[in-house]
């Protein structure tokens, strides 16, 4: 194997490896409605995704008065975790995960979720003890703020410039320019790819399988 670029690997969670946007869009538009707020689109509900999920609630609805924000959280929360069951990881996952842990990588998660959310998509037999760590937006910082991020490298002592951070979304990418880290971006996910570039990932893959070569190749 050739010389290795990377220690830490960090994954966003959300629309990078589980194949969540459409279930989590239509969840915000749901939560939106029964407070009596205006339906966000589609478009404005998947771009809130990766944010916390407070942060992105009040993006996706700015009408809805602060008062009912924690209505707003206990809404959404209702209609995803009824619906939960449904998604699962992309196809792929599994295997590239493998490789990178037999390769020896650090391998976190980095993630607008909360953390009860994070734990229940984690406790399948197919991810039991894949992650090395892992970063919640109700632990920590949400994103682009670059907290996250600097607690999982002060873990093992990995500097930026050794920790990639791989995500569908621009604060995803953003977060990782914040913290000095280089990045990748997937375009299957919640955001388009042409607002990617301005952030300067290394790579934008299209599918995991591309994710999976490149980061055998390049990483």
């Amino acid at each position: 194997m050739t010389k290795r670029r990377f220690d830490l690997i960090a994954f966003d969670w959300d629309g990078t490896l589980f194949d969540s946007t459409a279930i989590i869009a239509r969840c915000i538009q749901a939560a939106v409605r029964d407070v009596g707020g205006k339906e966000p689109t589609y478009e404005a509900a998947s771009y809130v995704i990766g944010m916390g999920l407070m942060q992105a609630l009040a993006h996706a609805a700015p009408d809805v008065p602060a008062a009912l924000y924690p209505q707003l959280g206990d809404r959404y929360r209702h209609h995803y975790f009824a619906i939960q069951h449904e998604i699962s990881l992309f196809d792929g996952v599994l295997p590239l995960l493998a490789d990178l842990k037999a390769r020896g990588y650090f391998l976190a998660v980095a993630t607008g979720k909360s953390r009860r959310g994070l734990d229940e998509a984690l406790s399948t037999v197919a991810l039991a003890g894949v992650f090395d760590a892992s970063r919640t937006a109700d632990q920590t910082a949400g994103k682009p703020d670059p907290l996250m991020l600097h607690e999982l490298m002060a873990q093992w002592a990995v500097p930026p410039e050794r920790t990639l951070m791989i995500g569908d979304t621009t604060h995803d990418l953003q977060m990782a320019l914040n913290a000095g880290c280089p990045s990748v971006g997937v375009s299957y996910g919640a955001h388009e790819p042409e607002v990617f570039h301005a952030l300067k990932p290394l790579f934008v893959a299209h599918t995991v399988a591309q994710l999976h070569e490149w980061l055998l190749e390049n990483a």
